[in-house]
């Protein structure tokens, strides 16, 4: 059941408002699946923060990425066809990055969409086009009233984009059935994943 990483993996955060505070929407999404494989609701974006954020791709997908590191690992550094991360320069993310995933993986620096003018071969525009849904989502809202009540939200938002909502680039696909996640929900996706979600916490508790 853990997703299959296809493409580069694009880290960025969404700033969200709360109250006349802030907090951030922390993503990590599979550029080719559109598959979110980690999310976390943060109010700092601190070196602990980002490092339990990552280590949700590290605990999903590490089998593969060890995988992929050991088929390369005996090549020309140069010419090893790793996983690649690609975040903005934020030191936090390298710093969780490194901690994780210093010698299995790489790590790009990319651009926003808007900075066309640089020509690099790397830009955030997988992650950024899914951030700009959150606004879409959150614009009509405003803000939220608590913290809680930003991460249920923000928590749910990933759940619906992984599982229930297909994706118009995958062909009417889930990022979920194009990540090989093997959940089989049929045409009442949401319904049957919270049946679903009931029937493993009902076994976990036996």
């Amino acid at each position: 059941m853990n997703p299959r990483i296809v493409g580069r993996v694009h880290v960025d955060e969404k700033f969200i408002h709360v109250g006349h505070r802030h907090g951030y929407d922390l993503n990590a999404i599979d550029s080719k699946t559109k598959y979110v494989l980690a999310h976390s609701y943060v109010v700092k974006r601190t070196t602990r923060a980002c490092v339990d954020f990552l280590r949700q791709v590290k605990t999903a997908c590490y089998a593969q990425i060890l995988d992929v590191y050991r088929r390369e690992r005996f090549k020309p550094a140069g010419t090893r066809k790793l996983i690649v991360f690609v975040s903005d320069g934020f030191q936090n993310y390298r710093n969780a990055f490194n901690k994780l995933f210093y010698r299995t993986c790489k790590l790009r620096f990319g651009v926003p969409i808007a900075c066309r003018k640089y020509g690099l071969e790397h830009n955030n525009n997988a992650i950024e086009r899914y951030n700009s849904s959150i606004e879409d989502r959150v614009k009509t809202m405003r803000d939220f009233g608590s913290h809680p009540g930003a991460k249920c939200f923000l928590d749910l938002n990933r759940v619906l984009h992984n599982f229930v909502n297909p994706h118009m680039s995958l062909k009417g696909r889930t990022p979920a059935e194009a990540a090989r996640v093997n959940v089989r929900l049929g045409r009442e996706k949401l319904l049957n994943l919270i049946r679903f979600h009931a029937k493993k916490t009902h076994h976990s508790l036996r």
